[in-house]
């Protein structure tokens, strides 16, 4: 990383064990923890434009997901558990005690969000607010996919088939793909909302075959384990009992968003949500917008 642009000037670099993975994450600011949890196929990286105002009011923690980034992940079993939802969950719960914060907020975006609301399941005791950003759950996406949208998440299909398919597909050309989805997901369809510090970040992470596995991992554990341990919440009425917000991309075309408040609501009796005129990168592509959403949320203090 060091060869590489630092867009977090004056944010601490520690690294974390957790059993079996080892978790990268940038630390800065002060006042109440919160945790931002990044997505598919970024990095910590991706809250860059927003962090400096947020750590005026919160001590960040900022970390790869295992297995992304320069966090690094452990061996997959046959269910994909060490990859799951619950699993990296786990590692932020650890992280956190680490550190010292029992109870923290969560602001989670596309993969990162479904570790987000399973803390916030898992860990009810410990997350005092929740924002996702640009999601439902992973249940949900699966239940409402249909011809109109499976093209748009195609690639939930293709990163989920058996190793090392997937792997072997997009390492002939790991660049192009990254680019082409980030592009096709944003509101221009284009580049142009990303930092070039923060795209060469992206490239040199996604790279790695070690990258490339663990994200088709992630995925594949959201095939089975993942929506599967949603249905059982969702049947035996588990919920999310702390504040929570959700925001979304208006622009978003064939996404995995479809009524998000109204499912949101099926999930989290306390939920507020509205859209950001953005596509699926609100904190990159509108960060004034996604600032302005989330501040006066995270600022009503513990529950």
């Amino acid at each position: 990383m060091s060869q590489l642009p630092d867009l977090f000037p004056g944010f601490a670099e520690r690294r974390f064990k957790t059993g079996d993975a080892e978790i990268f994450a940038r630390i800065g600011g002060s006042g109440p923890p919160l945790l931002l949890l990044h997505g598919y196929p970024q990095t910590h990286v991706c809250w860059h434009k927003i962090a400096p105002a947020l750590a005026k009011h919160f001590t960040l923690v900022i970390p790869d997901l295992r297995g992304y980034g320069v966090s690094t992940g452990p061996k997959t079993d046959a269910e994909h558990r060490p990859y799951s939802k619950r699993a990296m969950a786990t590692d932020f719960a650890a992280v956190m005690t680490a550190l010292g914060h029992q109870r923290f907020a969560v602001v989670s975006h596309d993969r990162g969000g479904r570790v987000g609301y399973r803390m916030a399941l898992d860990f009810a005791d410990r997350v005092e607010r929740l924002a996702t950003l640009d999601i439902v759950t992973t249940y949900d996406a699966w239940t409402d996919m249909t011809k109109e949208n499976a093209i748009g998440r195609f690639h939930w299909a293709f990163l989920a088939r058996p190793a090392p398919f997937p792997e072997t597909m997009i390492g002939a050309n790991p660049v192009y793909f990254l680019d082409y989805l980030l592009a096709q997901w944003t509101q221009a369809k284009d580049l142009s909302a990303f930092d070039p510090g923060a795209l060469a970040h992206y490239r040199a992470a996604f790279s790695r075959q070690s990258v490339i596995h663990a994200s088709c991992e992630d995925y594949r554990a959201g095939a089975a384990f993942d929506p599967n341990l949603d249905a059982k919440d969702k049947a035996s009425g588990k919920r999310i009992t702390m504040p929570m917000l959700a925001l979304w991309g208006a622009q978003r075309k064939n996404g995995f968003v479809n009524k998000p408040l109204e499912t949101w609501k099926s999930w989290c009796p306390h939920v507020r949500g509205e859209p950001i005129e953005s596509g699926h990168f609100l904190a990159e592509e509108a960060p004034d917008a996604t600032l302005a959403a989330l501040l006066p949320f995270l600022l009503e203090g513990p529950r």
